[in-house]
């Protein structure tokens, strides 16, 4: 008996959980308007990975022109490891041809 209702109290617990999964956006975030990312984010938690954020960046040869680009946290994440494991192979690559720099 004490095992069923044990068991039972985790289903509860969970049973949220297991219904709460966010859907991914319908179509590539940069390509969404501002108000359609607002609503998309509306029912999610900032942590989720379906969950988009903007970040703005400055156009090369432009004093002002600022570039928009939207991804989920997922995709983020996915691009700070690309970006990590892309330096890490270069920074040991130095290393292993002997660090000179031609000095």
């Amino acid at each position: 008996m004490r095992v069923v209702s044990i068991v039972a109290l985790g289903l509860l617990i969970t049973a949220p959980a297991i219904g709460a999964e966010s859907q991914a956006p319908s179509r590539s975030p940069t390509q969404m308007s501002p108000s359609e990312i607002k609503a998309h984010n509306a029912s999610l938690d900032a942590t989720d990975p379906n969950y988009i954020k903007c970040r703005k960046s400055e156009v090369m040869g432009s004093l002002v022109k600022k570039q928009r680009t939207c991804r989920t946290n997922a995709q983020w994440k996915e691009a700070n490891a690309l970006g990590n494991e892309g330096t890490r192979d270069m920074v040991e690559g130095f290393a292993r041809s002997g660090g000179s720099n031609g000095n």
